[in-house]
C-alpha cells in the first residue's frame, strides 16, 4: 500500500473546500477503475482548495504515482465542473 498526496486548487467559482470534500471523494470513486488500485481517499480542506491522500495498491512509489496521475487525468473535466483543478507541481 502506497500513499500519494495530490492537491486540488479551487477555482474562483468553486465551492468552499469543506462543502466539496465529499463530492470530490465520490467523484474520484466514480471514475476509478480496478487497474487504478485505489483503496481509500482522504480529502482535507486546505487554503488552496483540497489536499487528497490517495491510498493505492502498487508495487512501488513510481507505479502508485502513475496510477493516480491516470485517475486524476480521467477525472479532470468532472473536477473542473465542480470548481477544482488538479494542481501540478
Amino acid at each position: 500500500m502506497r500513499v500519494i498526496q495530490a492537491a486540488l486548487t479551487r477555482t474562483p467559482a468553486g465551492p468552499a473546500p469543506e462543502a466539496a470534500a465529499q463530492v470530490v471523494h465520490d467523484l474520484l470513486w466514480a471514475h476509478a477503475t480496478h487497474a487504478d488500485g485505489l483503496e481509500h481517499i482522504k480529502p482535507r480542506p486546505a487554503a488552496h482548495g483540497l489536499d487528497l491522500f490517495l491510498f493505492v495498491r502498487a508495487h512501488c512509489d513510481g507505479s502508485a504515482l502513475a496510477q493516480m496521475r491516470t485517475l486524476l487525468d480521467r477525472a479532470d473535466t468532472p473536477l473542473a465542473r465542480h470548481g477544482f483543478t488538479v494542481a501540478t507541481p
